[in-house]
């Protein structure tokens, strides 16, 4: 009896470190934690310790109500927050007269731009039909599930 109540417990940590560890690495556009983060005592070094130690520090900030689990909406309201701290550091990146405004000229130009285009129009008359549209699609889905991103939406 004590075993399979052991087992129990673990197959429970189990599943409450792993949601807690794909919520704490948040999505994949999310910047890492510095060094400086991580390294809590300022020792110079990364202990394990100091690793769960901020991931539990992260499911604590989002757990609203402190009740030790998080719902849907404390869930939302945490991806929201980062967002929001993402928005900012963007617009006072961009904000290059500090006007508290963005004109199209403060925006960033896209880097890669012309040669997706030239890429998706295949036959080179220098618009985008719908076929070639839509082949651009298929292909990049295709290029999604090699990757394991399905439906994934990088932009």
């Amino acid at each position: 009896m004590k075993s399979s109540s052991f087992i129990s417990a673990v197959m429970v940590a189990a599943v409450a470190v792993t949601g807690t560890t794909a919520f704490a690495k948040g999505p994949k556009d999310r910047q890492p934690a510095t060094f400086q983060e991580l390294d809590a005592d300022g020792d110079g070094q990364i202990t394990q310790a100091e690793i769960e130690a901020h991931r539990a520090q992260r499911f604590t900030s989002a757990d609203a109500d402190g009740d030790g689990q998080l719902s849907l909406e404390e869930m939302q309201a945490a991806a929201q927050s980062r967002a929001n701290e993402r928005v900012q550091k963007m617009f006072e990146r961009q904000d290059a007269n500090n006007d508290g405004f963005l004109s199209e000229d403060e925006l960033p130009k896209p880097r890669r731009g012309a040669k997706m285009f030239e890429r998706i129009d295949a036959d080179g008359n220098g618009s985008i039909s719908e076929q070639e549209y839509a082949d651009a699609q298929e292909k990049m889905g295709r290029k999604n599930k090699r990757n394991g991103n399905r439906g994934s939406d990088s932009n």
